[in-house]
């Protein structure tokens, strides 16, 4: 025996337990009162620190490379408060589940959002975007987060789905995510299972825009079905895809995997673009460069998928207000058996909670970290941010399949508008957040000036 071996192992310590918190409920009421604010604070308390959500500990990790090391680790699986609340939404599609299942249905997605797929899906972007600036005239008032989400939805479902007549479907699923998305946020911080049972106007509200929501979807599956088997679109390749063993999806994951790519696919952009428009009418200066880079690429003509690569500023703008006002903003995961994490002891079947939105706007990583700085983006610059402190798609095998998409998305849609409208706030602007789920501008109206 060697004298090493002989040499008891130091047990992992106890993350530290942050004080305050409400009696019964914990940290749940931080979370419901001021969440930004409260995860912004956890990271004076240490790098990993523990949480109360009601009768239950969480472990909150304030660290990117902490981050970086639970999202690459087989010690954790997608679980906990948030991924529990969502399965209401989203059910058992690619985005919820674990292990082989999950494997095995990112593997039968993954072909649909191969980079030479994007060109093609990039024809639909343009269409919609160029149809989206058509509609407005100059002077007109618009609600800029509800009409870059019927642009979305539009985008997802005629590109990925090949859905027909999606207008009246868009404006049906913009209502009833807004619903869904506010009150699943209060249901994962604030776990009181049988109060959401009782028949409250606020809870039928909620369980009315659900179900609706579904039937969306059943719609949208049910077209595919009955059209053209032979298409190659995202849907179509579901309904024909079999797995190793020759067994095809079920109806059940065809639904969840669709009910997932509109969810991400038009709550996620619609946010992001919201938010992209309002930095850049308080910054006039970024907007000025990115009309001009714009016009300079495509002086006489509409920009396209193409010209892209020639667009370096409008791709750091996107990126920064990714950066500054993510959409997807918190994110939950759940320890397999009993682990460590940052020397720090976790318990097995422990929830861990983090939030990018902290983590991106942290001090520690970024120099002035609240400022809207396209430039830091700029490759010289961009090397100095570590590693896992802008994750806006995730990483690991679980990092979202169609970031490609939505960069392309992100980028044509603000160029081909911004180029030809400047966007003003007017008197009935609200811009304070709206927490749930995602983060939105609570009210963000917007004139229209034509160029």
């Amino acid at each position: 025996m060697s004298v090493e071996s002989a040499i008891p192992a130091t047990p992992a310590a106890t993350p530290p337990l942050v004080s305050g918190g409400a009696p019964l409920i914990g940290h749940a009421w931080n979370l419901v009162r001021d969440p930004l604010g409260f995860f912004a604070a956890l990271r004076d308390h240490g790098d990993l620190v523990r949480i109360r959500l009601g009768p239950k500990t969480a472990y909150a990790v304030c660290d990117p490379e902490l981050v970086g090391q639970l999202l690459r680790s087989p010690d954790y699986i997608v679980g906990g408060p948030l991924w529990d609340t969502l399965e209401v939404l989203l059910g058992k599609g690619v985005a919820t589940s674990n292990g082989k299942t999950h494997k095995r249905q990112r593997r039968m997605m993954q072909p649909a959002f191969r980079r030479e797929r994007i060109a093609d899906y990039a024809k639909v972007m343009e269409e919609e975007a160029r149809a989206t600036a058509a509609r407005w005239q100059s002077g007109d008032t618009v609600d800029i987060n509800a009409d870059m989400f019927r642009t979305a939805v539009r985008v997802v479902s005629r590109s990925l789905l090949e859905v027909d007549a999606i207008g009246e479907k868009a404006d049906r699923i913009a209502e009833s995510l807004h619903t869904v998305f506010e009150g699943l946020y209060r249901r994962m911080v604030l776990s009181v299972g049988p109060l959401y049972r009782v028949p409250t106007q606020g809870n039928r509200r909620f369980q009315s825009a659900l179900a609706d929501l579904h039937a969306v979807v059943d719609e949208i599956v049910a077209e595919g079905r009955a059209a053209d088997a032979s298409q190659g679109d995202l849907l179509a390749e579901m309904l024909r895809a079999h797995d190793e063993s020759g067994q095809p999806l079920s109806d059940q994951e065809i639904h969840d995997h669709v009910i997932s790519l509109v969810v991400a696919g038009a709550e996620n952009i619609a946010s992001t673009l919201a938010w992209t428009f309002h930095l850049l009418a308080e910054h006039p200066e970024q907007e000025r460069r990115l009309v001009e880079e714009v016009n300079g690429v495509a002086p006489d003509r509409e920009i396209t998928f193409a010209d892209l690569k020639d667009l370096p500023h409008t791709r750091n703008v996107v990126t920064e207000a990714m950066r500054i006002q993510p959409a997807a903003w918190i994110f939950t995961r759940r320890s397999v058996g009993e682990t460590t994490l940052g020397g720090y002891r976790i318990p097995a079947d422990a929830d861990i909670v983090y939030s990018v939105y902290a983590m991106q706007r942290d001090p520690r990583s970024f120099e002035q970290h609240l400022r809207f700085d396209p430039d830091r983006w700029n490759p010289e610059r961009a090397s100095d941010v570590p590693e896992f402190a802008m994750m806006p798609f995730g990483t690991g095998n679980r990092k979202c399949p169609g970031d490609h998409f939505s960069l392309a998305e992100l980028a044509i849609i603000l160029a081909t508008v911004a180029a030809k409208w400047h966007l003003a706030p007017i008197a009935e602007t609200d811009a304070d957040t709206k927490i749930g789920i995602t983060l939105q501008p609570k009210r963000l109206v917007l004139r229209a000036e034509r160029r």
